[in-house]
């Protein structure tokens, strides 16, 4: 069954050892995560599932990463001393492998040192939750459709809400990367109206809207988390939820967006 679910941004820059003297500028998101990670708590999950950008991204096919154990450390950020370790939910990631791949395109990579898609909103879990206990299954968006990624989703929901294991979902993804002259990527005119556009639409509950946003237009404003959020909106597809949206910031020309698609109880 799932027993909670949410969006998430993943900048590194939220973890105190990196961040650092800039953490004042996503006070906001900090907050947001904290009060996430309270939340998650409180549903007692079994299993996360997190839907990161950032693994290993195939052209053609849906990747469901599986080891016996997953690190989370940020080295490559220069955080030398961060490292947690969760256990991969092996048995179920067999189990999605094998209802799924006779439908639709499915790889299992072994990657057990996560990317910071998956590894920055589970610093923040871990820090309510016993990380040995709580086991992980990380999934990786293809480059297919808007629509592909949304059936994903649906295939997935149909055994999440017969399972008598209690599973969280995580979508994790941060919004425009070109949002000021400043942002990583450059400024486009058009990351603002995605944004706008995105969080208007989660707000309404409007996932057909979101399916159908121009490819021309979501690939001009640099966004990762767009195809994440779709396999989510796919897994809630049938499931009664509202979305409560905790914060919204872009202090460095990319958006960071945080919401509790919170379930009826």
């Amino acid at each position: 069954m799932i027993v909670f679910s949410a969006i998430t941004p993943h900048p590194p820059i939220l973890i105190p050892a990196i961040g650092d003297a800039n953490l004042r500028f996503v006070e906001k998101t900090i907050k947001s995560m904290v009060r996430l990670s309270e939340e998650l708590y409180a549903s007692n999950p079994e299993t996360i599932i997190i839907i990161t950008p950032h693994g290993q991204i195939l052209p053609d096919a849906f990747s469901i990463n599986m080891a016996q154990q997953f690190e989370v450390n940020f080295k490559d950020f220069g955080d030398l001393k961060t490292s947690i370790k969760f256990p991969g939910d092996v048995r179920l990631i067999h189990h999605y492998k094998e209802i799924l791949e006779a439908q639709l395109p499915i790889v299992l990579v072994n990657q057990p040192l996560l990317d910071h898609g998956a590894g920055v909103p589970l610093y923040f879990f871990a820090q309510g939750l016993d990380s040995t206990k709580i086991k992980i299954v990380p999934m990786g968006p293809s480059l297919a459709s808007n629509e592909e990624h949304y059936q994903f989703g649906m295939k997935l929901q149909e055994d999440i809400i017969n399972d008598t294991r209690r599973i969280a979902v995580i979508a994790s993804g941060d919004l425009s990367h070109r949002l000021s002259e400043a942002a990583p990527a450059g400024f486009s005119h058009w990351a603002k109206k995605f944004d706008e556009t995105m969080i208007n639409k989660i707000k309404h509950k409007d996932n057909n809207g979101i399916i159908k946003l121009d490819n021309d237009f979501t690939e001009e404003v640099g966004e990762c988390g767009l195809r994440p959020i779709i396999t989510l909106l796919g897994i809630l597809n049938s499931v009664t939820y509202q979305p409560e949206i905790y914060s919204y910031e872009n202090p460095f020309g990319v958006g960071y967006l945080t919401v509790n698609m919170k379930l009826a109880r």
